[in-house]
């Protein structure tokens, strides 16, 4: 693969700024005897590290390489994997700040389980139109709003399912599996399309493969069977989350029903584990 790393300021700016407000915010919880936790902390300074890798790394060679397998790891890395670590690292005090500006706040419906599939989901197949994909690497501007959008959307459909914020309350892991269930679906039926189609959706990349051997068929389904082992990978990580965090979650409330409490208010405290009432429960 040809390429290599590219230190563009204007692509590690958002990143690092990233990384800066969410240290200085947390810096500020922990004088305040609110510290975040470890790990919430190391999975947000992952995803930055693989967005950063996404935009300097080898896989961001657009020019150079041409090679559909290099640009849907990228698309992975940047639409999947570091917005699901950079939104494990999230709570409600660390967005606090944020969620005080009047544009957000009237934007927060965006991570509705029933809003944020749909807009995901639409923009992962929109952007896998040959039309729209082809602009993306032929003009830098719709290039980094195919990436913008990828990040965002992304970030919306696992905050609906990591829940920084209290999400619906019928929205339990029951439901969150099912979700996730029907987005690794939506995304393995993209990916088998690309693995069996038989034939090239993008012609941006025949210079590309010609240089380096691969046949246009070979390189995408080496695309589709990234998308598709990488999907298969998160969902089990997810899934057996999901599972852990129910248990906990079941042993906590019905301690908590023990001791006297509501139900429902025994149920909210240890779905969120961050009011009183959880903490005494520990």
């Amino acid at each position: 693969m040809d390429g290599g790393w590219s230190l563009d300021p204007l692509q590690l700016a958002p990143p690092l700024l990233l990384a800066v407000g969410y240290a200085v915010r947390t810096h500020d919880l922990s004088l305040r005897g609110r510290p975040v936790a470890r790990p919430r902390q190391v999975a947000f300074y992952g995803g930055v590290v693989v967005l950063i890798l996404a935009v300097c790394s080898p896989v961001d060679t657009v020019g150079e390489t041409r090679l559909f397998w290099v640009h849907m790891t990228q698309h992975l890395m940047l639409g999947d994997l570091a917005p699901l670590l950079i939104v494990i690292g999230l709570t409600g005090p660390v967005l606090r700040p944020v969620l005080a500006a009047r544009p957000v706040q009237r934007l927060r419906f965006l991570a509705h389980p029933l809003v944020a599939l749909p807009l995901w989901a639409v923009n992962l197949y929109l952007w896998h139109l040959p039309a729209l994909y082809e602009a993306a690497l032929r003009h830098d501007a719709v290039h980094a709003l195919e990436h913008a959008l990828f990040f965002g959307t992304g970030a919306l459909m696992w905050a609906a399912v990591i829940e920084p914020l209290p999400g619906p309350a019928w929205f339990g892991n029951g439901l969150k599996a099912v979700y996730v269930l029907v987005v690794r679906t939506l995304q393995a039926v993209l990916a088998n399309v690309f693995i069996w189609s038989g034939h090239a959706f993008y012609g941006y990349y025949a210079a590309g493969e010609q240089r380096s051997g691969v046949s246009p068929g070979s390189d995408q389904t080496i695309g589709g069977a990234i998308m598709f082992i990488e999907g298969a990978i998160v969902t089990l990580v997810v899934f057996a989350w999901l599972f852990l965090r129910w248990t906990r979650e079941a042993e906590v409330a019905q301690l908590l029903v023990d001791r006297g409490h509501d139900p429902a208010q025994s149920a909210r405290a240890a779905r969120y584990g961050r009011s009183a009432l959880a903490r005494r429960a520990r």
